[in-house]
């Protein structure tokens, strides 16, 4: 499948079932999940929008072929501005730079110079437009990259303090979370 036809397919409303054979085929090497990237920046938001759902799917259940795209997908990850890709986009940071992901992808993060993905981060998170689902996932992601960044934390917890009225309640206990991943 081209990257032609691949836009064919995500042309029209995706269900998860959809999504998820679609995601199937690209773990069959049919289309490379560098062209889920690129689609995701599609002129188009809706299309853009289900390539990066595809990619997270792609990523969550054929880990294996998002890996050699890793870079590429950090490269890319600043310059999403489809908030309905983005979403996906943090997810899919979250689980890269979780504790427990995979050795291949903790030695990507290890050697990646990440200062630049933590300064877009923390953009995202103080941005009033960016909605609250994105905005959790960016937690997620500056307390995870704390082990590589020690200043993080700081600064996270006063950003934190900061949101925590100005953002739902959802967003609280998410910072509860936070707050005891860095053991505050």
């Amino acid at each position: 499948m081209q990257s032609d036809l691949l836009l064919e397919n995500i042309k029209t409303t995706l269900q998860k079932s959809k999504v998820k054979k679609l995601a199937a085929i690209a773990s069959e090497e049919t289309f490379s999940v560098k062209d889920l990237i690129d689609l995701s920046f599609y002129h188009d938001e809706q299309i853009g929008f289900r390539a990066a759902w595809i990619l997270e799917n792609v990523f969550t259940h054929h880990q294996e072929r998002f890996l050699p795209y890793t870079h590429y997908f950090l490269e890319k990850f600043p310059q999403q501005t489809n908030l309905s890709a983005l979403r996906h986009y943090v997810k899919i940071l979250a689980f890269i730079t979780k504790r427990n992901a995979s050795k291949a992808l903790k030695e990507i993060i290890a050697d990646y110079n990440t200062d630049h993905l933590v300064e877009i981060v923390f953009a995202w998170l103080i941005d009033e437009k960016i909605p609250v689902a994105i905005k959790s996932h960016c937690l997620n992601i500056l307390a995870n990259l704390n082990a590589k960044h020690d200043w993080i934390k700081e600064e996270l917890l006063q950003t934190m303090d900061f949101l925590v009225d100005k953002e739902s309640i959802g967003f609280f206990a998410k910072v509860k979370q936070i707050r005891k991943q860095l053991s505050v």
